[in-house]
């Protein structure tokens, strides 16, 4: 009687040691002594200073919501260099380990997630419109499982800021990537309010990095300035940019305060650490099982600021008037 007591509590001793490890393997969690460790997966574009403050913001968000890297969460890095086949290779992989989220940082990284997965949450960061990309259904109603912020500022503030520095201007000159659909959106909206303001556009698109040299050096002497959207390949060659146009004398205005600081002229900019932060915040919710991507609009940030180069300004013979220099960083 003793003997089958015995082999019926090791029997049963065993079934919950089974049972604990099926748990522990569900929804691609780990367990430790302290609870559930989540994993996340980040993939960004490419390497510039807006997407690097993006991605330094979200960490920072998820630990403002008790997810630390390392403790609770572990984040596993990953950056695509701008190229289209890394995108893909680097989503596959995040989809078979089975990670609980990924934070994409830029349209081309948040569409090669999207195209891999269907369930696993995504959360996107320095996407300029979603519902144009085809990420989501709606911004307001996401309704599927991708959700996240958007950097879109209107492009008719860079040209308001443009016309303040350079009133005789007539002529902008676009340099864009012409393969980014955030790039596209914000050049023909540019353009748009360009022809409002009796300005005539000369288009200077490139595919790649290579194509950036020649680009800039068709807008000399053709352009009064340059306009340059929040785009991941321009934001990537902005020293180049910026020496070539120092020395043509033409201002080069940006949507992006890196851009700026790294050489351009002048720029109305969001703030990309605090908008990774607001991503790292609705990822938190969205661990917690407080939401989920479906549900949460595309978020933004409402304060945009001023940003001039004092030192370009002054080497290209750009006049900034009193008023901008006090609203100014």
């Amino acid at each position: 009687m003793k003997k089958l007591l015995r082999k019926k509590m090791i029997a049963l001793g065993l079934g919950a040691v089974l049972a604990v490890g099926a748990i522990a393997g569900c929804g691609g969690e780990t367990k430790e002594a302290g609870g559930a460790v989540y994993r996340v997966g980040v993939l960004q574009m490419v390497q510039h200073g807006a997407l690097d403050a993006a991605n330094n913001g979200f960490v920072d968000g998820l630990a403002s919501r008790g997810y630390k890297n390392g403790e609770n969460i572990t984040i596993d890095q990953q950056n695509a260099q701008g190229d289209q086949s890394n995108l893909k290779t680097i989503s596959q992989r995040f989809v078979n380990n089975k990670v609980d989220l990924i934070y994409a940082i830029a349209t081309p990284a948040a569409q090669a997630v999207a195209n891999e997965t269907k369930t696993i949450p995504v959360v996107g960061s320095a996407i300029t419109d979603y519902e144009a990309a085809k990420l989501v259904q709606s911004n307001a109603k996401p309704g599927g499982n991708v959700t996240g912020t958007t950097d879109y500022l209107p492009p008719k503030q860079q040209i308001d800021l443009a016309l303040k520095l350079i009133p005789q201007a007539k002529t902008v000159g676009a340099l864009y990537n012409s393969s980014e659909a955030n790039s596209e959106i914000q050049v023909r909206e540019m353009k748009e309010y360009a022809a409002e303001k009796g300005l005539t556009v000369i288009e200077a698109a490139v595919t790649n990095v290579n194509d950036i040299q020649q680009a800039v050096q068709s807008l000399v002497g053709k352009a009064d300035f340059i306009y340059c959207p929040t785009d991941n390949t321009i934001a990537s060659a902005i020293a180049n940019i910026a020496r070539i146009a120092r020395a043509a004398k033409l201002p080069v205005l940006a949507g992006d305060e890196t851009m700026v600081k790294t050489g351009g002229a002048a720029g109305v900019s969001i703030n990309y650490y605090k908008l990774g932060f607001q991503s790292g915040e609705m990822a938190a919710d969205i661990l917690s099982g407080k939401a989920k991507p479906a549900d949460m609009p595309i978020a933004s940030q409402e304060e945009a600021k001023v940003i001039i180069n004092k030192e370009t300004a002054q080497e290209i013979g750009l006049t900034i008037p009193e008023e901008l220099l006090k609203a100014a960083e």
